[in-house]
């Protein structure tokens, strides 16, 4: 089982105040000699059509040293992470967790922003203070 990002909690906390329920923690899957673990798998009822959403969330402190080094590390992650839940569960959309700092300081710069736009990732910004999701990028 891997170790649990710094942040772990309070992302959890910050998606069940926004209503999510927490269906995994972790996401195990399995595609043939392969296991990954997502941070967390969750879901919400979407009233207006009585169908649920699916995630998938891989939360990422960026505490290293080096955040360029630590986003090539989430980003080949979060590549892999996507290949396999389009096998297992096609019906969850995977998300990166980044605190609202990081955001600010880091992925505002030209590679981290053209790196989104180019593999589409999907980010939840999240207050880990105030334990709230600030925004969802898709």
């Amino acid at each position: 089982m891997p170790t649990k990002d710094i942040f772990h909690q309070v992302v959890k906390l910050a998606l069940q105040k926004d209503g999510w329920t927490i269906t995994d923690d972790p996401l195990s899957l399995q595609l043939e000699d392969d296991q990954v673990f997502i941070d967390l798998g969750a879901e919400r009822l979407i009233a207006a059509q009585r169908d649920q959403e699916k995630i998938a969330v891989e939360i990422k402190s960026f505490l290293a040293p080096s955040n360029l080094s630590e986003f090539h590390t989430a980003l080949g992650q979060f590549l892999n992470y996507r290949i396999v839940l389009r096998e297992k569960q096609p019906e969850r959309e995977l998300y990166l967790a980044v605190n609202l700092e990081t955001y600010n300081d880091f992925f505002s710069r030209r590679l981290p922003q053209l790196s989104i736009i180019e593999y589409q990732l999907k980010l939840i910004i999240f207050d880990p203070v105030q334990e709230e999701i600030i925004t969802w990028t898709k």
